[in-house]
């Protein structure tokens, strides 16, 4: 068998993707895609435990969708590479548009709940009330 069969048969860091590990990277894309986008457009009812009115859509948007998705593509590939290949590095991004991304990213990978304990994901993700100092909400 060649090393590059071998490599691709063992999913290793020169060998492509398996499809179990490119299906959980899409969920986990779609995810924080979706946490993404209710936290830009949704002022409450993120978990859809009712049908959408018009008074849960933010007047003011908060966040850019165009910027999100890419943000949250490389999020998930570098925490890949990340844990693969054993990288101490970090991903810094500016707090603009693509804020709600990175907010999202940190919620479903658990470093934001380790920060904030007390934060549920109605409460993290969508807190309308202004942040206070050592505050952990997030200003809509």
């Amino acid at each position: 068998m060649s090393e590059q069969s071998t490599n691709s048969a063992n999913n290793g860091p020169n060998g492509p993707l398996s499809s179990d590990q490119l299906a959980k990277m899409n969920a986990y894309w779609r995810a924080a895609n979706y946490l993404s986008v209710g936290q830009i457009y949704l002022k409450d009812n993120p978990l859809l435990e009712r049908p959408l009115t018009l008074d849960d859509v933010k007047p003011r948007l908060l966040g850019h969708w165009g910027t999100t998705p890419g943000l949250n593509f490389l999020y998930v590939h570098w925490n890949r590479l990340i844990k693969e290949r054993g990288l101490d590095m970090i991903y810094i991004i500016g707090p603009g548009h693509g804020g709600p991304g990175l907010v999202a990213n940190t919620y479903l990978e658990g470093s934001y709940s380790e920060m904030y304990p007390h934060q549920t994901v109605q409460l993290a993700l969508w807190d309308s009330e202004p942040c206070g100092a050592g505050d952990a909400g997030i200003d809509s």
